[in-house]
């Protein structure tokens, strides 16, 4: 898990990051990232007290909190990251882009799997809730303030509460550029009452 490359990710997707050391010394998401991986490690080697007041440490000093036991993969980039947190039963994979107040927890008590996975080249906007043991696919994007309960295909875009799958054919948006699902369902409405006005004038023609 190499930081050069997790620097080049912040730079990637963060255009106010100008240079590695800045984002080294003052980005709070890198330090809860690292901290994350010292007490992962601890924790895979049953120093899981250790590894616990690790993370906790974390979270007091950056705002982020991350169980030791979630599986997080490589070039993580969360961006201000205030107000994070990540469940033990958490999966994330490569690529990914959390920002501030991102939730990804559980909705009850019950052992196992309790958390989300996270495909590839996930991004989760900002106050975003995804909750229980369910998917969100590769290249997925989840719009600010969304709450997921449901698995996201690989490539859409998910937003509103309860969250609603927007299917964007490729198109990449970010956690601002999503389409409103209210608008969606106004325009259908619109699309069909035209239709209807079409056939009944149709119908009076005839």
């Amino acid at each position: 898990m190499g930081l050069g490359e997790t620097l080049r990710a912040y730079q990637k997707n963060d255009p106010a990051a100008r240079s590695k050391l800045e984002i080294f010394l003052l980005y709070n998401g890198l330090h809860a990232t690292l901290y994350y991986r010292a007490a992962h490690w601890l924790y895979r080697r049953h120093c899981k007290f250790l590894a616990r007041w690790l993370s906790q440490h974390a979270k007091w000093t950056t705002g982020v909190e991350i169980h030791p036991a979630a599986t997080i993969g490589r070039r993580l980039v969360i961006d201000h990251g205030t107000g994070i947190v990540i469940g033990a039963t958490t999966e994330i994979g490569d690529d990914c882009l959390l920002y501030q107040g991102v939730t990804l927890g559980g909705t009850g008590i019950a052992g196992g799997k309790r958390h989300p996975t996270l495909g590839n080249n996930v991004m989760v906007g900002s106050g975003a809730k995804i909750l229980g043991p369910i998917t969100v696919g590769d290249n997925a994007r989840v719009a600010a303030n969304a709450v997921v309960l449901r698995d996201v295909p690989e490539n859409s875009t998910v937003v509103g509460v309860p969250g609603r799958i927007v299917r964007v054919n490729g198109e990449k948006l970010d956690h601002v550029h999503t389409p409103d699902p209210v608008e969606l369902e106004i325009q259908e409405l619109r699309s069909r009452l035209q239709a209807l006005e079409a056939e009944l004038a149709k119908r009076k023609d005839d």
